[in-house]
């Protein structure tokens, strides 16, 4: 898709102010009318037409203000927010293909190739010491791993975890329900700010649009989960919040981990349930790199490595220097052997470990082929 036009920026800034046309309708109507500014060019009686546009919205469309999304376009040079949109080659390739993409993410801070390899870490906004501490645990040998945290900047299980990667250096993501100029909790601002620096805080919302809009935090938790390979559900009560994150990934095709609590603490029984009814077991943060099959599509990672699965971010050089001669044809164990600097023993056994970690696979003949 080529660059748009500034013109067409703004018709899509103009389309998301409107309050009532959340992302189903506005994919809609740009497959109706072919732009956001076609959808402004169009009639009130094409508008109406649309299924699931009345009057009242038809109207609101046709009565918004080209001068609002104007100033939320100055705004967002003045504080530094990137526009990706939907179409677009810098929108997160997860976000795109679930079934309702935000048409607009604002993005402070920076996304990275290798956030594709990401997963999120949710849970009780009212946690236990436990819980904290492993959310904290979970996202600290994540991300040293080189695994993206993605969580909702909320308090609880959220701060925990993007405390946690923060902590080791790792990269995390907020997904915040309210604009990004309306930092949710507010006491939350400086943790959102240093989420900016090594990282990145994204929203769908308008940037002043604040936490009392109606359903934007339920909303919120599909990009969460879509942003992500997989959704560890660390805490939660049977009405958490946290299992909408969980329903969505599963909707979205990802996996769903969650952590073990006390079988009497009502604030494990949503994990509880969900691993009752065939979440993943997550005791280690290993569980969730040997839970994640193959990406879809290679990511190379900050460190230029370039990783065909999570399980491979745990891998030590001469591990991953191996694995990277071998391809998905298969090989022979010689030429595999003729190619390494490494002394024969040593790479014998590395194959060994390779294999272990189901990342290689011996075939008769001493052929040897990639497993993923």
């Amino acid at each position: 898709m080529p660059p748009l036009d500034e013109d067409e920026i703004l018709a899509r800034m103009r389309l998301n102010l409107v309050t009532g046309v959340g992302p189903r309708l506005q994919s809609l109507l740009l497959e109706r009318f072919g732009s956001a500014a076609g959808v402004f060019r169009s009639s009130y009686d094409e508008k109406l037409a649309v299924e699931g546009l009345g009057q009242k919205l038809t109207s609101a469309i046709s009565q918004s203000s080209l001068e609002a999304a104007r100033e939320e376009l100055d705004l967002c040079r003045e504080h530094s927010i990137q526009l990706l949109l939907s179409g677009s080659a810098d929108y997160p390739t997860g976000l795109a293909e679930i079934p309702d993409p935000p048409p607009i993410l604002y993005c402070r801070g920076a996304l990275e190739p290798g956030d594709n390899i990401a997963v999120g870490i949710v849970g009780s906004r009212h946690c236990t010491a436990y819980g904290m501490q492993q959310a904290e645990r979970f996202a600290r040998t994540l991300a040293g791993a080189g695994v993206t945290i993605v969580s909702g900047l909320a308090r609880g299980i959220d701060a925990a975890a993007h405390r946690g990667a923060l902590d080791t250096g790792g990269r995390t993501i907020a997904v915040s329900a309210t604009g990004l100029l309306q930092v949710y909790p507010p006491e939350h601002k400086d943790l959102a700010a240093r989420i900016a620096e090594q990282g990145s805080v994204v929203s769908e919302s308008p940037l002043r649009r604040g936490a009392t809009t109606r359903g934007i935090f339920p909303q919120r938790n599909r990009i969460i989960s879509g942003m992500s390979l997989g959704v560890l559900i660390v805490e939660a009560s049977r009405q958490s919040g946290a299992l909408h994150t969980a329903r969505h990934a599963m909707e979205q095709g990802r996996d769903v981990f969650a952590l073990p609590g006390r079988v009497d603490s009502a604030a494990s029984q949503g994990c509880l349930d969900l691993l009752k009814d065939g979440a993943i077991l997550a005791r280690h943060p290993d569980d969730i790199l040997e839970g994640l099959g193959p990406l879809i599509t290679p990511v190379t990672t900050s460190s230029d490595n370039v990783v065909h699965t999570p399980r491979e971010l745990k891998l030590n050089d001469q591990e991953r220097e191996l694995l990277n001669l071998i391809t998905s044809d298969p090989q022979h164990l010689d030429e595999i052997l003729a190619l390494t600097q490494i002394e024969t023993p040593r790479a014998l056994a590395t194959l060994t470990i390779l294999e272990m970690k189901r990342l290689v696979r011996r075939l008769p003949g001493g052929q040897i082929i990639r497993s993923v």
